[in-house]
């Protein structure tokens, strides 16, 4: 292993897993042909946000910390594909300092993730690309607030957004094409406009408009040329994939039948898509916002080398049960 860090997350220890299956060998943990349920524990090294810059990424990493200090850790050039859910703005509470999300303004959650992403596009290869996931929302006329449920630990964190500036109660905000249109103006590419459409999506309770029942995903890339494969998934009777993608959501239990920790899994069929696409096998993926790890278990299934990076202890706690036996 390259450029050992000795340090301590969140009150643990430096932690390095070992198995018999080489990481590098190109297919990890996870080959495509086992059943899942047989798949071993992935090897991978978990370090803070703090420590010098690594030379290479040789491992898999899973990194408890801020986004733009972790990302000042990675070599330049080293990712192929990001595929990533920043949390939501000011939809939830995640209750660990430094959350991106909770920002006192759309403008100021905007101009954080621009700056993250600033240093993505140090970090990705010139032919690379990101997947990013955004959610929408409403405004309440309202201040911001913790809704109080002691059962439903997800409806507990959910918060309703204050009204941004020239915008009126009950407005659609238009989240993601406001921080498409900033990243459009910082140098990134905006190549398409993916609609996640999610066919079992909850519904809400009103009275006066449709229910939302899907999620906005962009793909962008650092120059105009970049690698996709576009054979590498098909749409439905073998056509060329379109920006319509249907998948349910996919919420994880635990053996005991209960929900896990995370209120806002991505599915991994949908992770495993991205992947897939525009990547190819030992190239390395990120995911910055990493929330439950996902993306992490598609890269590793997909034969690619990931780095998975996490504010929250408690879900860095969450992607190791999912990575381990």
């Amino acid at each position: 292993m390259s450029d050992p860090i000795t340090t301590t997350v969140a009150d643990k220890p430096l932690l390095e897993k070992q198995d018999s299956a080489s990481p590098s060998s190109g297919k990890g943990c996870a080959e495509a042909d086992r059943p899942r349920h047989l798949i071993p524990p992935c090897p991978y090294r978990r370090l803070s946000d703090s420590g010098s810059r690594l030379s290479a990424i040789v491992d898999p990493l899973l990194i408890c910390g801020d986004a733009r200090r972790a990302l000042s850790l990675l070599p330049s050039e080293s990712i192929q594909t990001v595929v990533t859910s920043p949390p939501y703005w000011s939809l939830r509470d995640y209750q660990v300092p430094d959350q991106i999300g909770r920002d006192d303004s759309l403008g100021s959650y905007i101009r954080s993730l621009v700056g993250a992403f600033d240093e993505l596009r140090r970090v990705l290869r010139a032919d690379g690309t990101v997947w990013l996931n955004v959610g929408d929302s409403y405004t309440s006329g309202n201040r911001r607030y913790r809704a109080p449920d002691r059962k439903n630990r997800a409806r507990a964190m959910h918060v309703r957004p204050p009204t941004p500036t020239g915008l009126k109660p009950k407005d659609l905000i238009g989240v993601p094409w406001r921080l498409a249109f900033a990243l459009q103006d910082a140098g990134w590419w905006v190549r398409s406009e993916v609609i996640w459409h999610k066919p079992n999506a909850h519904p809400e309770s009103v009275r006066d408009r449709p229910t939302k029942a899907h999620e906005t995903i962009f793909l962008l890339s650092k120059e105009q040329d970049y690698y996709y494969d576009v054979s590498a998934v098909s749409g439905p009777n073998g056509r060329r994939l379109r920006n319509v993608w249907e998948i349910p959501t996919e919420p994880l239990k635990r053996a005991n039948g209960q929900d896990d920790d995370h209120p806002a899994m991505m599915p991994l069929s949908l992770a495993r898509r991205c992947v897939a696409i525009t990547s190819k096998n030992n190239d390395v993926v990120l995911d910055p916002y990493a929330g439950s790890g996902t993306t992490l278990l598609a890269a590793e299934e997909l034969g690619r080398q990931w780095v998975g990076i996490e504010l929250n202890p408690s879900f860095v706690d969450l992607i190791e049960r999912r990575l381990g036996p």
